[in-house]
Order: structure tokens, then C-alpha cells, then sequence
């Protein structure tokens, strides 16, 4: 069994064909879920689908891209949301000064917020970080109670090491199967104990089916490749990257 711990299921190309897509990855071994909140109104959306489906489960955040706009009373909003079980984590927050959609400095409070509230409510964290790793970890270092996962990890060997030593995870998505990516060389010198795997559906594609919709099943070729990477097989990436997305979410 494997779980995709990163998804936008509430997307139009996931929604107006949600048991399509779900069928689709149960034939490909991909049994669980985690839908993924970027705004308040997003994470509503991924709550109800988390309501609908049992083996749904939800989180609640502010995109870095969606910081500038974020309500004077969102981490009260979010606070309300984050009581229901079935919401499992605070996020996507983090940084992005790769498009510098939002000013950084807004980014960095509404970061640094979420990680408060994160700490206040003892659920983890997923985090987005791209082109901002010293602000990142100098941002996150502040907050050692905190847990969580790197999502979409696309950094160094040296920035995953420190976030493991924190006590983080890495997750692992399309880009892993990409040609000429530098991450097949970062993953192999890491814990598999520690590591996680997503779509981050629609997007990132993992090859063959890159620059196309993207879809929760296709994670079995990020875990498939993690299997080349770790000399190992399918089934033994999916038990362990499944059991650490368990201990990390506390899924049932």
C-alpha cells in the first residue's frame, strides 16, 4: 500500500472526476490520502473531501504564494478548522522566493505564524520551500517542538541532512524521475526512515507521463524510482515510506 501525503484533489482535473481518479490509483496500490489546504477556502475543500472519504484525510494552511492575502483573523479560521481529526497537519505554509508571488516579508510572518499555531495545537507541519533554504531553516530552528515534512523537496544534500537532524521529513515527488534531476543523488545518501512520497497532483508529472495532468496514482513511479535509487523493491519502499507517513500524520 502506498499514500500520497501530497495532493490537490479539489482541483477541476481532480474533482469533476474524483472516483476516477481515486479507482485509478487503487489498481496502482495507492490506498490513502492527504489533500492538501493553500488557502482558507482550499482547505474547506479538502476538509469536505476528507468527510466524504475515509481513506481522505485533509490539512489546513497558507500557501507562501498566498500570504499577501491572507485575512486579518485566518489563523483564528484555520484554528477552528485544525479541531476535526481528519485534518491532519497545518499547511501548505513555507517560503517561495523562486516566483515571489507574496513579499517575503509577508511570507516569513505568515510562516512564522502557522509554525505558532502548529506548535500551540501539537500537529505537524507541511512546508514548501523553494529557493529560500537558509530562511527556511534559520525560520524553523526557532520552533523545535515542531515536526513535519519538506514537501516537494527539491534542495541539497545539506539541507535535507539539517531538516533531518531537526526532526523532519523529506518528500519525494515527480521531479525524483526527472532527467538530469540532481535529487537521485540526494535521496540515495539519506534515511529511508525519513522519507516520504507525493504527486503534488496535477502537477509534476513523474516521467513518463511528465508535462501532464498529474494524478495520486502515479505516485508508484516516485516510489518505483525511490526502489532503483535504494536498490530495493516496490513493496519494501511502500511499507516504509507508508509506516513513516502514519507516525508523521497519525493516521488510523
Amino acid at each position: 500500500m502506498l499514500v500520497d501525503t501530497h495532493c490537490h484533489l479539489y482541483f477541476d482535473e481532480l474533482i469533476k472526476d474524483i472516483e476516477g481518479v481515486l479507482n485509478r490509483a487503487d489498481e496502482l496500490g495507492v490506498k490513502t490520502f492527504i489533500c492538501v489546504g493553500t488557502d482558507l477556502n482550499d482547505s474547506i475543500k479538502s476538509f469536505k473531501l476528507a468527510q466524504q472519504y475515509d481513506n481522505i484525510y485533509s490539512t489546513a494552511g497558507i500557501h507562501p504564494h498566498d500570504a499577501d492575502a491572507a485575512e486579518n483573523n485566518y489563523i483564528e479560521k484555520l484554528r477552528e478548522l485544525l479541531v476535526n481529526k481528519k485534518i491532519v497537519a497545518v499547511g501548505e505554509m513555507g517560503l517561495d522566493y523562486y516566483r515571489n508571488i507574496s513579499n517575503p516579508d509577508s511570507q516569513k510572518l505568515v510562516f512564522i505564524e502557522q509554525l505558532n499555531l502548529a506548535q500551540e495545537i501539537n500537529k505537524p507541519i507541511v512546508f514548501h520551500n523553494r529557493d529560500a533554504d537558509e530562511d527556511t531553516i534559520k525560520i524553523l530552528s526557532d520552533f523545535s517542538k515542531v515536526n513535519g515534512v519538506a514537501h516537494c523537496f527539491s534542495s541539497s544534500y545539506k539541507t535535507a541532512m539539517k531538516l533531518i537532524d531537526m526532526g523532519f521529513y523529506i518528500s519525494f515527488s515527480g521531479n525524483l524521475t526527472f532527467k538530469n534531476s540532481h535529487l537521485p543523488e540526494v535521496a540515495k545518501k539519506l534515511p529511508l526512515d525519513r522519507l516520504l512520497v507525493e504527486t503534488d497532483s496535477p502537477f509534476l508529472s513523474p516521467v513518463p507521463f511528465r508535462g501532464k495532468k498529474n494524478e495520486p496514482g502515479r505516485v508508484r513511479y516516485v516510489a518505483e524510482k525511490l526502489a532503483e535509487i535504494f536498490n530495493s523493491n516496490i513493496n519494501q519502499i511502500a511499507d516504509v515510506t507508508t509506516t513513516n507517513a502514519k507516525t508523521l500524520f497519525n493516521l488510523v
